[in-house]
């Protein structure tokens, strides 16, 4: 039998678990006025069939609209991005469809084994929470060569994560179109876009939501290019080099505020439609 005290013990016992799980998923950060609201999409069902081949000339893809222009990571305050940067996407019962359309008057990468850090390139990065709640949420990064990495976060990472690298999309599919020549210095490009077909019997194993999605339903997501200053070399493979000491570029289709894509509650909302 238990004494007044064990039972004063036990229940401010659980009193401070309570205040410890509110703790852990109170969001990261709030909103800030100066930021504008999170962008907004209306993703409708294809159509028609979607080839994955990176090239976004599927009839399908023409009732998806674009997205806004990226911008820089951190806002409008920050200097507009130097190459336009858009995306588009379709669902149906089998996947979700992504495509980007990248400027790039020189097309190169490096990275050739599957989850390398692929932002180390130049890049394309999807992010999905499915249930805003800041956790169990999917990244997924590709380079011009089309390498992956993907991976599945508990938690985000200043809640400690941990961040799932051994985790792998099933069925993932992905393809990268180059319009130019990648990895040759001596030429100008126009760009390069990619395509990728996520299958829902894979994402829904951690959506904690309908998957493939009910009409409708909205989920957070955000989408990023890593994009890094380079200068011509005879040095390596590619016939290009990172400029010495200059950091990344970041620009997002919904700004986050900071240089941290890893705050789901200022992602952008896309809305299911058929």
């Amino acid at each position: 039998m238990m004494t007044g005290t064990a039972w004063k013990l036990l229940a401010a016992g659980l009193f401070l678990a309570m205040a410890v799980g509110c703790t852990q998923r109170k969001p990261i950060d709030d909103h800030p006025p100066s930021l504008p609201q999170p962008r907004e999409y209306e993703c409708y069902r294809a159509g028609g069939p979607v080839e994955i081949d990176g090239r976004i000339d599927d009839a399908a893809w023409t009732q998806a609209p674009w997205t806004e222009p990226f911008v820089d990571i951190e806002g409008a305050a920050k200097p507009k991005p130097r190459y336009q940067t858009r995306a588009k996407l379709l669902w149906d019962d089998e996947y979700l469809y992504i495509a980007v359309d990248m400027e790039e008057p020189h097309v190169w990468g490096t990275l050739t084994q599957r989850d390398s850090i692929i932002f180390h390139d130049n890049d394309f990065e999807v992010f999905i929470d499915p249930d805003s709640d800041a956790r169990d949420y999917y990244e997924v990064e590709v380079n011009a060569l089309n390498t992956i990495f993907d991976l599945l976060l508990k938690r985000t990472y200043i809640d400690g994560g941990p961040a799932l690298h051994d985790w792998n999309l099933r069925g993932l599919k992905t393809a990268v179109h180059v319009d130019g020549t990648l990895n040759d210095s001596s030429d100008t490009d126009s760009g390069w876009s990619v395509e990728l077909a996520m299958p829902w019997e894979a994402l829904g194993e951690y959506t904690h939501r309908p998957a493939p999605p009910h009409d409708g339903d909205t989920w957070r997501m955000n989408f990023s290019r890593v994009e890094w200053q380079h200068q011509l070399t005879d040095s390596t493979a590619s016939g290009y080099e990172k400029v010495p000491d200059t950091a990344e570029n970041n620009w997002v289709w919904s700004p986050q505020g900071k240089i941290n894509m890893h705050i789901p509650q200022r992602w952008g909302y896309v809305r299911f439609v058929k």
